[in-house]
């Protein structure tokens, strides 16, 4: 299966990242072959999440893939799969820094829900419920705001560049301090 080309903000092709999503009608297998290419190309860029229209496509699906038990990601890594999601329910508040497959190279201070019930459809059109906490609401909230045309700088609190330190760490440093540092 192959991997899918990311669509970067700024790329001459980002307008699919501004816009809306349209809603899946179709569960065939053009569907099924989407989902399983956008779950090769979200491990191949080590992500948590990809929304259709981060590859070109504006349709309202995402992928997403996170553990169940933190102490034991690799071995309890779980896919979701969102066709058509929508918030139904959402409660709490975090403000917590995020990147973006489509914004390399930046994250964000974004506020999000800690709790989350998601209404979605299944490959085959079924529908599906998922009660979510923490950083996975945070990742089903990201996806779905891909959906709606949003990213995360849009809701950001602060922007941040991703840049290595003299110990080859990566640091986040407040994008206006970087801009008026010429060392930066």
């Amino acid at each position: 299966m192959s991997e899918l080309k990311i669509v970067f903000a700024g790329d001459r092709d980002d307008a699919v990242l501004h816009q809306p999503a349209v809603r899946v009608r179709d569960f065939g297998p053009g569907l099924h072959r989407l989902l399983d290419q956008m779950l090769v190309t979200l491990r191949s860029a080590s992500g948590v999440g990809l929304a259709a229209p981060q590859i070109g496509i504006g349709q309202r699906v995402a992928v997403v893939e996170y553990p169940e038990d933190e102490d034991k990601p690799e071995e309890t890594k779980r896919v979701y799969e969102l066709i058509n999601p929508e918030i139904i329910k959402a409660k709490g508040s975090e403000v917590a820094q995020e990147g973006c497959l489509s914004i390399p190279g930046l994250s964000a201070d974004v506020d999000r829900a800690t709790q989350l019930i998601v209404r979605a459809q299944d490959r085959n059109g079924n529908e599906v419920r998922y009660k979510v906490y923490d950083w996975l609401a945070r990742i089903f909230q990201h996806e779905i705001d891909h959906l709606h045309g949003v990213l995360m700088t849009d809701r950001a609190k602060q922007i941040y560049k991703l840049v290595k330190n003299a110990h080859g760490e990566i640091e986040a440093i407040p994008i206006e301090e970087t801009l008026s540092s010429p060392s930066a």
